[in-house]
């Protein structure tokens, strides 16, 4: 039996669908110029929870701890980038969303 695979873009390299405007991978966001919006951040963190819960779209049973995840990571993650000091010299990341945008 064949399934049909469009509009979705595959990964590649285990043909699960992912979301159009979000990276694979999850993006280096320290030194980007402009700063990193928050939907990047996000992104990275919804990445990570799936990365690590080993879930793309939790149970029903599992949802409220996934979402409750990735909103702390993504605060930790702003945190984060809010202390870290670049230092002068440092390429400047460029995260995939940009790239895609223009």
């Amino acid at each position: 039996m064949t399934t049909s695979v469009a509009p979705w873009p595959w990964t590649g390299c285990d043909q699960r669908p992912i979301l159009p405007d979000m990276c694979r991978n999850i993006q280096q966001l320290r030194g980007a110029d402009p700063p990193a919006t928050d939907a990047e951040i996000r992104d990275a963190a919804l990445q990570y929870v799936r990365k690590v819960s080993g879930y793309r779209v939790p149970s029903a049973a599992n949802a409220v701890a996934f979402d409750a995840a990735v909103e702390q990571v993504a605060a930790a993650t702003q945190r984060l980038l809010a202390e870290l000091t670049v230092g002068h010299g440092s390429k400047p990341a460029i995260p995939r969303q940009r790239l895609r945008d223009g």
